[in-house]
This record gives structure tokens, sequence and C-alpha cells, in this order.
């Protein structure tokens, strides 16, 4: 017997199926998987595996890393792109005496991409759509 995918079907006869499945990020593209293996490789030791701030080496810091489950609750609601990976490549502003615990990746990443500049952004940018799958559903 033959099996159908109904999943079209579905689409077609019910519009708001269709939105629910545009507004559902998409956990297992090859873009969030490559960021989710850097993210393993280079933020897990401080933000931790489920990127809550208790990483093995969070102890360690003068100043706790970052829950990063809540971006998007701490900036109205959105994911912010564009911070997240301003921060990834150049670090937090220092404020005056202030801590500087999170490293600067750009420079990291430069060296371990040959100095390929398309594919830095390209790394920063699966690591930030890896976050956006991780952030806290309002409840």
């Amino acid at each position: 017997m033959q099996r159908l995918n109904t999943l079209p079907f579905v689409l077609a006869l019910c519009p708001a199926a269709t939105l629910l499945l545009a507004n559902t990020i998409q956990t297992e593209t090859p873009d969030v998987l490559a960021g989710k293996k850097t993210y393993m490789e280079y933020c897990a030791a401080c933000h931790g595996e489920d990127a809550k701030g208790i990483g093995p080496a969070a102890s360690a810091l003068k100043t706790p890393p970052s829950d990063l489950t809540t971006l998007a609750q701490r900036h109205g609601g959105k994911f912010p792109e564009d911070y997240v990976a301003q921060i990834i490549r150049f670090g937090k502003p220092v404020q005056a005496h202030g801590s500087a615990d999170m490293p600067v990746w750009g420079p990291i990443f430069n060296v371990r991409d040959k100095f390929n500049e398309v594919a830095v952004r390209q790394r920063i940018k699966n690591l930030c759509y890896y976050l956006a799958t991780l952030q806290q559903k309002d409840s």
C-alpha cells in the first residue's frame, strides 16, 4: 500500500498551518547544525551545553556568563542577530575596570578559517542561527 504525504494537502486546506510552519525555527538545517558544532566547541565551556550560563568554566569567571536562552526575551521578543554577531566578533564593550572574560572570537575565527572573511561571517551567522533555536518561549 502506497502512503501519500498529506502535508501538502493540509497546507493547501489550512493557511494557518502554513503560517505555523513558517514561524517555526528549523533546528536540523545544515546551518543550525554547523552553528551547534561551533557553539559546543567555543561557547559551551562557559555558557553550558544548554546555553543557560552554567558551563563547567563559569565559576572561574569574574562575571557570570549570560543565559543565552533569554536573548530574545531581553530584546523585545525578537532574537537580536546583529547584536549577537557583533558580540561574538568584536566582544562586549568593556566598561571602565569591568570584566573582559568573554573572548573576542572574530580574530580566532579569522585564523581558524584562514582569513576567509566569507567563512568567518558564515560561521558567526550559523552560530546565531543555532542560538535562535534555543530561545525560551513566552509562557
